[in-house]
């Protein structure tokens, strides 16, 4: 036996176009089933894609880093002009309580004044107080003097004595007089 196999018979012209036809229908089925699982490749890829983003999206969403800065962009959006305020808030309140402070020391500054004023007044009214029987009696004893005095040193010059009501006269003796004569 040979090792080379023997050689078909040859086909008729007829046959050779059955065959033709044959292979031809063989090859677009075959073409059709290949671009259908081109088709089904590409979806499979499509969706091997879209499973492979989720998968980064989850993956990033999972990611604690990365959630505590969306929790902080959220906070920071939400209530971040909250605290601006509050903060703000706290820094009037600060001063407006330090202002108080300084109003309450000033205050304060002049009611001690104006009680050292007023013990300084009562301390002079006392003083005044022990020295009033001396000055009333100074004034009595004053009073006595004019009573007495008084009328002399009037009565003793010419314009006065007219003043009063009284004519000035020179008596026999020579002597100047402020004399009142009834009418």
């Amino acid at each position: 036996m040979s090792d080379t196999p023997a050689s078909p018979a040859p086909l008729s012209d007829d046959d050779l176009r059955e065959t033709l036809d044959l292979l031809a229908t063989a090859v677009a089925s075959i073409s059709d089933r290949v671009d259908d699982q081109t088709r089904v490749l590409d979806r499979v890829n499509k969706t091997a894609t879209e499973a492979r983003s989720a998968a980064f999206a989850a993956q990033k969403q999972t990611n604690p880093e990365h959630y505590g800065e969306i929790v902080g962009a959220t906070i920071d959006g939400r209530i971040g002009d909250t605290l601006t305020r509050v903060g703000q808030m706290a820094g009037d309140l600060l001063r407006a309580s330090n202002h108080t402070q300084e109003a309450l020391k000033k205050a304060e500054d002049a009611k001690s004044d104006t009680m050292r004023q007023l013990w300084e007044r009562e301390q002079k009214l006392d003083r005044f107080k022990s020295r009033l029987p001396w000055f009333g009696l100074g004034a009595v004893v004053l009073a006595l003097v004019l009573t007495l005095t008084l009328p002399r040193f009037l009565v003793s010059n010419a314009s006065m004595c007219t003043v009063l009501g009284a004519s000035w006269t020179t008596t026999t003796t020579g002597v100047d007089a402020c004399v009142f004569y009834q009418r």
